[in-house]
């Protein structure tokens, strides 16, 4: 177990590997883990630590206590002067989120309780997301008057239809686990107990593929809509063909063959 934090006494996040996954856990639970800036400085120094980690294939992104996360620390936002210091905040926001999301590794968000505003914008930032059956997803902020700032308005309606987006940012009313999984916000659900466990199993599944072709399938999944058809098939095919020539495609076809489940190292 090692804990990234400000404080060693109070770490804002903690990390533990086990199995080849890394479980990043939001450790402000008296805050319903709400996110400023000793969350984020913790998660960058978290990721850059375990880019390079061979014993990392895959992240769950957690938080402690009775909720994934409120969303951004609103404490920090009180003391931002004028519109610069809260551009500054949420641009500070949106790089960690962008580092998420550009990770080479999987990551999978547990997300139990209710996430909201900002921490439902790190759950974007993950590739895939589990819920607790009773979890709510939204983001609240045209309530306060304001709209989503760490890339909420963006990633959401490239994740779900643009009308549910609309409905979530316009109103500002969260979605249930049940409506967020039909409409494709959240990958799979479990028990509100156990929501922890079935994020560990989903990555677990995620790390037992060949490291670099799961980084690929991520960029082209990514970036691939960015680009017109042709150019994304073209993208898609020298992607494959590099892939064509590591040691993962030659064990996996090799295990494939001797029915068995293939050793991937990464090369």
């Amino acid at each position: 177990m090692t804990d990234a934090s400000t404080s060693a006494a109070t770490p804002a996040l903690t990390s533990e590997i086990r199995d080849r996954v890394a479980v990043l856990t939001l450790n402000r639970p008296d805050k319903l883990n709400a996110i400023g800036a000793p969350v984020l400085d913790a998660l960058e120094a978290e990721l850059d630590r375990l880019r390079d980690d061979d014993r990392v294939r895959a992240l769950v992104i957690a938080g402690a206590g009775r909720a994934f996360s409120a969303g951004a620390d609103l404490d920090e936002i009180d003391r931002c002067t004028g519109p610069y210091d809260f551009r500054a905040f949420v641009h500070r926001m949106t790089d960690v989120y962008d580092q998420v999301q550009e990770f080479p590794k999987p990551s999978v968000a547990a997300i139990h309780g209710f996430a909201f505003g900002g921490g439902l914008e790190l759950s974007l930032a993950c590739d895939l997301r589990v819920a607790g059956r009773g979890a709510r997803l939204g983001v609240p902020e045209m309530k306060l008057g304001v709209l989503p700032g760490a890339a909420g308005t963006q990633r959401l309606p490239r994740l779900i239809p643009p009308g549910i987006a609309k409905q979530m940012i316009l109103t500002g009313e969260p979605l249930g686990a049940e409506r967020a999984h039909a409409v494709g916000l959240v990958n799979a659900l479990a028990p509100d107990d156990n929501v922890l466990a079935a994020a560990r199993e989903l990555a677990g599944l995620l790390a037992a593929g060949a490291p670099r072709a799961l980084a690929a399938g991520k960029q082209l999944v990514d970036r691939g809509p960015g680009m017109d058809l042709a150019a994304g098939i073209a993208y898609e095919r020298e992607t494959v063909s590099v892939l064509f020539s590591t040691q993962d495609r030659e064990e996996g076809l090799k295990a494939f063959k001797e029915r068995r489940p293939p050793r991937f190292t990464g090369r």
